[in-house]
């Protein structure tokens, strides 16, 4: 009998501050959510509140998870079962990039679908400013 596939698990965070979202190039030349592995005991709201301040030194409040899916990295011939979270952005200070990452950048919601990214990234950003919308509608009128 075999062992059944095991692959990693990476918890994201969609972070929208003044309508733009925090996003991260990796060294694949993609744009990327903040986040990264789980470790054993820790929460998923733990991980992501811990592996974004580690990337860009905000401090978030975690919200609700937006959606999951496996992801196929092609250069690494891996699957990553990835999960991402709504966040909220504690504070006005600027990100600083880690060493972890490229370049680091804040961009509009139209901006987005044009960026290099996986889709479920896309997919996940457009689910919290859609949430952030019906959540909050005088946001509506601020750009966001």
């Amino acid at each position: 009998m075999t062992d059944p596939p095991t692959f990693p698990v990476s918890i994201k965070g969609v972070v929208v501050r003044d309508g733009k979202v925090l996003l991260l190039k990796n060294e694949r030349n993609e744009w990327e959510l903040p986040g990264g592995r789980i470790e054993l005991g820790e929460t998923p709201e733990a991980c992501v509140a811990r592996e974004i301040t580690e990337e860009t030194q905000w401090k978030v409040t975690i919200g609700p998870i937006l959606d999951t899916w496996m992801h196929y990295i092609d250069v690494a011939k891996k699957y990553v079962f990835i999960v991402t979270y709504g966040c909220h952005a504690n504070g006005d200070t600027d990100p600083v990039l880690s060493h972890e990452h490229k370049e680091i950048g804040l961009f509009a919601e139209h901006e987005v679908p044009t960026l290099n990214m996986p889709d479920g990234y896309k997919r996940s950003i457009a689910n919290w400013y859609h949430w952030l919308r019906e959540d909050t509608p005088e946001l509506s009128s601020h750009g966001i």
